[in-house]
């Protein structure tokens, strides 16, 4: 009966947490591209059900290398990617240069490998 006793009370010390359930159920709502100027192009994308605004990045830069490709070239890099989320839904409106060759800079990204990746997750391309 002792133990029994110790049992409840070591139960009732510990905390309870609601267990988290992160289903991941995207909803890609569609790319706007448009060509600013020269090897400049901007990309605003917008989806539902985004875990972060990580997410909504990926998807601009699966559009940004599809566009790579569509255009004969082989590699872009991100200029700048502003995001936002209001009412559930996330945006993001990124600035990319395309090029045939690597691009100087950090951020940059090779269009067919990202495209193929962006297909193995699921994440729509332009």
């Amino acid at each position: 009966m002792r133990w029994v006793s110790l049992v409840v009370l070591l139960a009732a010390c510990q905390s309870e947490e609601a267990p988290t359930v992160d289903v991941f159920r995207p909803d890609y709502q569609g790319v706007e591209t448009g060509l600013l100027e020269g090897d400049l192009v901007r990309f605003r994308v917008a989806m539902t059900g985004a875990r972060d605004g990580q997410d909504v990045i990926d998807y601009a830069e699966c559009a940004a290398a599809q566009y790579a490709l569509i255009r004969g070239f082989g590699f872009a890099r991100q200029v700048r990617t502003n995001v936002a989320e209001e009412g559930g839904i996330w945006r993001a409106d990124a600035v990319y240069t395309v090029s045939p060759a690597v691009p100087r800079g950090l951020r940059t990204i090779d269009a067919e490998v990202t495209v193929d990746n962006c297909v193995s997750l699921g994440i729509p391309t332009v």
